[in-house]
C-alpha cells in the first residue's frame, strides 16, 4: 500500500497507521517497516515503558512522529479510548490488529479469567476497532486493516482450544469484509496473516518450550511482517509466510479430518499440553 495519502484534492498528508501489541515482536516490526515506508505511526500496547523504548528509537532512525497510547484492550474502558482515537484521525490509512496472546493446557482447568481475556482481546477488541477504522476508510474509499491471525486458525489443537477457536473466527471475520467490501466496490483492503512459530514473546507468554519446536519452522518477526505488506499492496486476502507453513494450510484444508484429530492428539502428547 502506498504511503502517499490526500485528505483534500491537492494536499497530501502522511498516512498513519495504528498498530495494536506494538511493545514487541511482530508488532515492533510492523512499526519498524511501516516507519521505513514514511508513515506516522500511532503504537498501542499495555507496556508504557516499552512503548516509549520503540517510539524513541523509531523517532531517531526514521524521522516519523509516532505516538504512544498505553491501553490494555481487554478493558472496556481502554478499547473506548482507542476506538475514540481511531474515529478522530482523518488521516488514518492502516489499522494492524496485532495485539493477542496465547496459553497452554487443558480448556477444562485453565484460569478462565485468561481465557476470557482471550477472547476480548482477539475476538471484541478485533471487532471493535475494526469498526471504529472502517468509517472513515470506507468514507475516503482508501486503507487497510490487517489482522494478525495464525496457522493455528485453519485446524484445532488440544490444549491451545481457545487460541485456535479466536483466530479462526478471525479469519472468517476478515474474509467475511473483505467480500463486503468487494460487494460495494470499496478500495479498502483486508487481510487475515496467518503466521507460524514466529521469534518473539509470545511463546515465552504462553509457557512454550521453544526447544520441543524443530528450529527449521521457525520465523522472524521481519519475514512475516513483510510478507504481510507485499501481500497487502497486491490486495491478497489471507496471507501465510513461508513456503512451509503455505504448505501445511494446503494439507490442513484438504486432509481428512480423522486423519487431522490424530495428528493433533499426537502432538498435544509431544508438546506436553496434558
Amino acid at each position: 500500500m502506498s504511503a502517499a495519502c490526500y485528505h483534500l484534492p491537492g494536499m497530501p498528508i502522511t498516512p498513519l497507521a495504528l498498530i495494536t501489541g506494538a511493545s514487541s515482536g511482530i508488532g515492533t516490526a510492523f512499526a519498524a517497516q511501516l516507519a521505513r515506508r514514511r508513515y506516522d505511526l500511532l503504537l498501542v500496547a499495555r507496556r508504557r515503558d516499552r512503548l516509549e523504548q520503540v517510539a524513541a528509537e523509531l523517532r531517531l532512525s526514521q524521522g516519523v512522529s509516532v505516538e504512544i497510547l498505553a491501553a490494555d484492550l481487554t478493558s472496556d474502558s481502554d478499547l473506548a479510548r482507542v476506538e475514540e482515537r481511531i474515529r478522530s484521525a482523518g488521516n488514518l490509512e492502516l489499522l494492524v490488529n496485532n495485539a493477542g496472546f496465547g496459553t497452554s493446557g487443558k480448556f477444562s482447568h485453565a484460569d478462565l479469567q485468561g481465557q476470557d481475556q482471550m477472547h476480548r482481546l482477539h475476538v471484541l477488541a478485533t471487532l471493535r476497532l475494526s469498526h471504529a477504522a472502517l468509517g472513515g476508510m470506507v468514507e475516503r474509499d482508501h486503507g487497510g486493516i490487517i489482522n494478525v491471525s495464525s496457522v493455528a486458525a485453519f485446524w484445532q489443537a488440544p490444549g491451545n482450544v481457545s487460541y485456535c477457536a479466536t483466530k479462526c473466527w478471525m479469519n472468517s471475520f476478515t474474509e467475511g469484509l473483505a467480500l463486503e467490501l468487494a460487494a460495494t466496490g470499496s478500495r479498502v483492503k483486508m487481510q487475515a496473516l496467518c503466521p507460524g512459530y514466529t521469534l518473539s514473546e509470545f511463546h515465552d507468554t504462553a509457557g512454550m518450550d521453544r526447544a520441543k519446536i524443530p528450529q527449521w519452522l521457525w520465523m522472524g518477526a521481519d519475514e512475516v511482517v513483510a510478507s504481510s505488506l507485499e501481500g497487502l499492496e497486491r490486495g491478497a486476502t489471507v496471507v501465510v509466510p513461508g513456503w512451509k507453513y503455505r504448505l501445511a494450510v494446503f494439507f490442513m484444508k484438504h486432509a481428512s479430518s480423522g486423519l487431522l484429530r490424530r495428528i493433533a492428539v499426537r502432538q498435544q502428547r509431544r508438546l506436553g499440553r496434558d
